[in-house]
């Protein structure tokens, strides 16, 4: 296993997409199945952000200066997800708004991944070398496990908070 921190980031975003997958194929099936997948999307979320949040975010902000435009803005992202999964971990399955929010919320997640694999992942590997990034991504590892697991987590929203007026 790869302790390179932008592999395991992808990684994290493979499994979001299958999860994403998973809920477009269960759209029109019963609500338990559509709360079970968001259920595990909302989780994958909330542990993926909290550790670039806590740990991805901050090393680079403070290695990389240059891309301090480019961390706020994806801090940023993470607070429009933040609030979508807050608001979606406490509707009913059944709501007429389920679906669509949603879909708002994979549509802005696909987004904010595809501008991390395309544009900001490129430059950070460019600018760090291999022994940093898997120094990052040990960190993330040994984080990994304490990690919130829904977005209502005293831990999770405290650090939505302070990402978003870092």
């Amino acid at each position: 296993m790869s302790t390179d921190a932008i592999v395991l980031l992808k990684e994290d975003h493979k499994e979001m997409r299958r999860l994403f997958r998973a809920f477009q194929a269960a759209e029109d099936g019963p609500a338990s199945e559509r709360r079970k997948i968001v259920g595990q999307i909302l989780e994958a979320l909330t542990v993926h952000t909290y550790l670039e949040n806590e740990v991805m975010y901050p090393e680079v902000r403070k290695l990389l200066p240059d891309l301090e435009d480019d961390i706020l803005e994806s801090y940023e992202e993470h607070h429009v997800a933040d609030l979508l999964c807050a608001e979606l971990v406490a509707m009913d399955a059944e709501d007429a708004h389920f679906n669509a929010k949603t879909t708002v919320l994979i549509e802005n997640v696909e987004h904010h991944v595809e501008e991390e694999e395309q544009e900001w992942f490129p430059k950070v590997r460019e600018a760090l070398g291999r022994k940093q990034l898997q120094e990052i991504g040990e960190r993330m590892i040994a984080l990994r496990p304490d990690a919130p697991r829904s977005p209502t987590d005293p831990k999770a929203i405290k650090k939505a908070v302070d990402a978003v007026t870092a």
